[in-house]
């Protein structure tokens, strides 16, 4: 089922490009779903991460990912999916709440996405300076304020977490 979700990333990404870069955006979806594979998630936690933009970013519908990979990972997909007609302010606090109160699977793909996403943005800095900030609908006081508000909630509510919390955690703090 792996490859199957893999498979489905790339078709469904196919031509979209991450912003600030020429880089193909699946990519991002693979270095999660890696992320998570490294940490031991298991197999619906590692589909997760392969189709957690699907929703958002592309044609694909919840129903879609139900039926073709089953209702645990459509739930873990769920659970990170942004509904995009609420306004930055309200999608990134209720990502916030969701890793707060989420169970491990939905928090570990969650973070493994905002790690991928700090490392492309910390890349962009080193490059570009601080004019990246430009490229993003909400700049650098509002995305400090995002990146942060998820290191101080990520581990609470669980007793235990995978190695790279912490990897975020320090990247955050080096980022902002």
């Amino acid at each position: 089922m792996i490859e199957k979700a893999r498979n489905f990333a790339i078709k469904a990404h196919s031509g979209q490009k991450r912003k600030s870069s020429d880089e193909d955006y699946v990519h991002h979806p693979i270095r999660v779903a890696d992320q998570l594979q490294e940490a031991g998630f298991a197999e619906a936690v590692v589909c997760a991460g392969y189709l957690h933009d699907v929703v958002e970013d592309t044609d694909v519908t919840m129903e879609e990912i139900e039926a073709s990979f089953g209702e645990e990972v459509a739930e873990i997909v769920a659970a990170h999916t942004e509904d995009k007609q609420k306004t930055w302010q309200e999608r990134k606090q209720h990502t916030i709440d969701v890793v707060l109160e989420a169970p491990l699977p939905v928090k570990a793909l969650i973070v493994a996405d905002k790690l991928d996403n700090l490392r492309s943005i910390k890349e962009g800095l080193d490059k570009h300076g601080q004019e990246l900030w430009n490229d993003f609908n909400a700049g650098h006081e509002k995305q400090k304020w995002y990146y942060q508000s998820i290191a101080e909630v990520m581990d609470k509510n669980t007793t235990t977490t995978p190695p790279f919390f912490e990897t975020y955690r320090t990247l955050v703090y080096q980022t902002f």
